[in-house]
């Protein structure tokens, strides 16, 4: 049998613990906010740990009491998870991916999904941090990376990766112009967390300058490929990232140097997934985007800076 404290109490002490009222917390609940407090405070007897600083202006969690409040979060989430998935027609699929590769790639196309799937609703967990497929009701992981991924997990690969200088054309094309790979150093490079700009430079011009690089950091590739359109400097950008901005003249790219990585992107699902039928139309769908994206038709080539054609 499981020594878990009273339900109710465990709603308070989570509804307390995102308000940071009391107040706030019995208006969701439907309840005063004297048995909110009664009820936390029955909570902290139970455990012997006190939760809550109580402070004139309202609450502050303790060490301990922002410890237990994640897990229970996630617990309530989950049940109100699985409650909604009970109805067959209503049935909530959780990918979870990095915050660019949901913004670059996957976001734009979940429409298309919705229409090819309408008995399944897509809830996008995008976050820097690895996602727990037990404690976190993930479905579906995209990953960059080897495999394999983890104890009782499967994957399968999605695209691999290759790394190309983007730009706005008229940074390309403006009073520097970027006619080969050594141009690139007289523009500001837009960097992200993966720093692959050294090694970019390295293979294309065979070292790295020392000294004279004008950088600007991000903390997401997203951000650096939106400031590259925005012609604030060249990006580097795996090429599935940026396809559409290119095709719709967007970005450039200024010289047809790429480099690949060698961690590509994967599915990854647990070997036994909770929704099995979910989880393989999930998959196989982000295959398929894959596949359709890449067929001769979408493989054109495509327009570079100087108006010569490229293959992408």
């Amino acid at each position: 049998m499981r020594n878990l404290p009273p339900l109710n109490a465990l709603k308070a002490f989570e509804a307390s613990g995102r308000h940071l009222n009391f107040g706030r917390a019995a208006d969701e609940l439907g309840v005063t906010q004297g048995a909110v407090a009664q009820q936390v405070r029955s909570l902290e007897e139970i455990l012997q740990i006190k939760l809550f600083h109580r402070q004139a202006r309202g609450l502050s969690l303790t060490d301990e009491g922002r410890a237990y409040l994640a897990p229970i979060r996630r617990a309530f989430d989950m049940m109100a998870e699985a409650t909604e998935n009970l109805s067959p027609q209503d049935v909530v699929a959780t990918i979870s991916s990095t915050p660019s590769f949901a913004t670059r790639w996957l976001v734009p196309r979940l429409g298309y999904f919705a229409q090819d799937h309408p008995d399944i609703r897509l809830r996008l967990d995008a976050s820097n941090t690895l996602a727990n497929f037990q404690t976190d009701g993930v479905d579906i992981a995209i990953r960059q990376g080897k495999p394999p991924f983890g104890p009782g997990l499967v994957s399968v690969p999605l695209f691999s990766a290759e790394l190309i200088a983007v730009c706005h054309p008229d940074l390309a094309s403006g009073h520097s112009p970027i006619q080969s790979p050594a141009d690139l150093i007289n523009h500001v490079l837009l960097e992200d967390t993966h720093g692959q700009w050294p090694l970019f430079l390295e293979a294309a011009l065979g070292e790295v300058p020392v000294s004279g690089l004008k950088t600007m950091a991000f903390s997401q590739t997203s951000l650096a490929i939106d400031a590259a359109i925005a012609g604030q400097g060249i990006a580097l950008a795996n090429r599935e990232f940026v396809a559409g901005d290119l095709e719709a003249g967007r970005l450039c790219q200024p010289v047809s140097f790429a480099t690949p990585v060698q961690e590509g992107y994967h599915v990854v699902t647990q070997r036994t997934p909770r929704q099995a039928r979910v989880a393989e139309a999930v998959r196989n769908w982000l295959i398929k985007q894959v596949q359709e994206a890449s067929s001769p038709v979408q493989a054109e080539t495509k327009v570079n800076c100087h108006g010569n054609q490229n293959a992408l």
